[in-house]
């Protein structure tokens, strides 16, 4: 009898890598294709978004910024998530605009918006997803999912170089090439050279030799 798999080992072996999206450096997965791919496998996952007693779903310090939170269920376990309201440079935000110090110079967080706090809260989603296993590897820093081997990348082959014999006049190999030549000038100077440099290398003096022949 075959063991049911556990939500973690269905949801971890999953690729993600075709829905996300790289920003600044981070890669990040689209919270829609995220849960559509969780409900395509456990249909009765729930998820929900914590609010406060006045129904907001967000909680505010003053001196930090601003946090959100989400919590999954999936085959009857439910686990939390929380993720604080960041701008693109991952900066907390908070009610107010602020200002920090770098080595480039003074920069500014804007005050968040409830745009800021719809995306952190469907970011947490993910995140909260990934508790459970599905694109966790992207959170490890990771490119693909445990259990998937990467594409070998192809041997890096060599070049070749093929060392040619200097011809000179004079040396063993002359005497073989200046008959070649006396023998076939109705091939033309310019093909009879390009012929020899496919196995000898010519020098101008070499050069000069060859034209005497043929023109003798």
């Amino acid at each position: 009898m075959s063991q049911t798999k556990s939500t973690w080992e269905v949801l971890s072996k999953i690729n993600v890598n075709e829905h996300t999206q790289d920003r600044d450096g981070l890669k990040y997965l689209s919270w829609a294709w995220a849960w559509g791919i969780v409900k395509e496998n456990f249909p009765d996952a729930s998820y929900t978004i914590t609010k406060d007693e006045f129904g907001t779903p967000y909680r505010i310090d003053n001196r930090l910024g601003i946090m959100v939170e989400t919590e999954v269920t999936i085959k009857g376990e439910t686990l939390p998530m929380w993720l604080c309201v960041m701008d693109t440079k991952n900066k907390a935000m908070k009610t107010e605009p602020y200002e920090y110090t770098t080595r480039y110079g003074t920069k500014t967080v804007n005050a968040a918006t409830m745009f800021d706090v719809n995306k952190t809260l469907m970011r947490c989603l993910v995140k909260n997803l990934a508790m459970f296993g599905l694109g966790h590897y992207i959170f490890a820093g990771e490119d693909i999912p445990q259990g998937e081997e990467p594409v070998a990348a192809e041997p890096k082959v060599e070049k070749k170089v093929d060392k040619k014999t200097s011809l000179k006049k004079g040396d063993e190999n002359w005497s073989k090439v200046a008959a070649y030549l006396s023998g076939n000038k109705n091939l033309g100077e310019k093909m009879l050279v390009q012929q020899i440099r496919t196995k000898y290398t010519l020098s101008k003096e070499t050069l000069q030799e060859i034209k005497n022949i043929l023109n003798n």
